[in-house]
């Protein structure tokens, strides 16, 4: 999280390609473990993170390999109300 922060002017520019608007990770420590959450606001059709060559996406990349779990399924919840005002919603077209 820190070379994220630390990096945010070079973070920002990756956000375009995939179509990005909006993305927050939270921390938490509970037990003992530490928990990540993501928080983000995508259009269709964007670049995979994955698949760019932008070294800031692959340094990304690199720490997700490392530290995410992957045998954790995520969730894509329902949402039940969208409070996006229209002039920040047209923007995101």
């Amino acid at each position: 999280m820190a070379f994220l922060n630390e990096h945010m002017q070079e973070v920002l520019l990756t956000l375009e390609g995939e179509k990005m608007y909006v993305e927050t990770i939270f921390r938490e420590h509970l037990n003992g473990d530490e928990f990540l959450y993501w928080y983000s606001v995508q259009g269709e059709g964007g670049q995979a993170v994955e698949h760019s060559e932008h070294w800031v996406d692959q340094k990304h990349v690199e720490f997700w390999e490392e530290c995410i779990d992957e045998t954790f399924r995520p969730h894509d919840i329902k949402p039940e109300v969208v409070m996006i005002p229209k002039k920040v919603r047209d923007s995101m077209k």
